[in-house]
């Protein structure tokens, strides 16, 4: 695939505010870790390869398992993640996919089971901006920062 435009070359202007709002989110206060497995779970939703490995590598450098990694796709089965992480993923698909259902009142009640109304904001923006750049990174082909593997 080749890439088919350079979005921070051709809109510099708005992709450094998008850029200051991704610090703001990384330094919101939420867990590192909690912010890579949200990142990587809405890149897995939309499909965007670049994003996904991306997270992946990151969340490996700052200590994540890989097992963990493996099993994010499949986390309502998986024993490995905890309650709060448990419910962030259940944030982040609902409002990835927000036109599907919206975001139910039950979910609403339950995420504040683990997160503060000031946490949820900020997850719910930290959704969101990795929406954004899914969106961006998706229709105009971003190049993976890694030589792509061969295939088979």
């Amino acid at each position: 695939m080749k890439q088919r435009l350079q979005f921070f070359a051709k809109a510099p202007e708005i992709m450094k505010a998008v850029t200051a709002l991704n610090k703001a989110v990384d330094e919101c206060g939420l867990e590192v870790s909690l912010l890579h497995l949200i990142k990587l779970r809405a890149s897995q939703i939309n499909g965007c390869s670049f994003c996904v490995e991306m997270h992946s590598r990151e969340a490996r450098r700052d200590g994540e398992t890989e097992q963990r990694l493996y099993l994010v796709a499949a986390w309502k089965e998986s024993p490995l993640f905890s309650e709060r992480e448990r419910a962030a993923f259940a944030w982040t698909e609902a409002v990835t996919m927000i036109a599907k259902n919206g975001v139910p009142d039950e979910l609403y009640v339950s995420t504040l089971e683990h997160f503060s109304e000031e946490e949820l904001v900020k997850l719910s923006v930290a959704v969101g901006m990795i929406n954004t750049w899914n969106r961006l990174c998706i229709p105009f082909h971003a190049i993976h920062p890694m030589p792509a593997a061969k295939a088979a």
